[in-house]
């Protein structure tokens, strides 16, 4: 265990915590979008504008759970091994 825990694998955890979050981040971003999206027209949202915001809020999903893993790793690894 302690193996999979060294700071070689740092980058592996980060990746594998980015992974992990991005599929609920992205829904949670697209579900709040449409519903502010049918608040202001007050209509259905039609298909191609439902494609347009699930592909913006894949890349923020994206961004944001790459930097939130990088980060949260980052504080984890350094309570373990120590400030480097």
């Amino acid at each position: 265990m302690d193996a999979l825990l060294s700071p070689q694998y740092q980058w592996l955890w980060t990746v594998v915590l980015g992974v992990a979050l991005f599929i609920p981040v992205r829904q949670l971003i697209w579900v709040l979008s449409v519903r502010r999206e049918e608040g202001k027209t007050g209509q259905p949202t039609e298909d191609g504008r439902l494609i347009a915001l699930k592909r913006r809020a894949s890349i923020t999903s994206a961004l944001l759970c790459f930097v939130f893993a990088v980060l949260y790793v980052q504080v984890v690894y350094n309570s373990i091994h120590g400030p480097s």
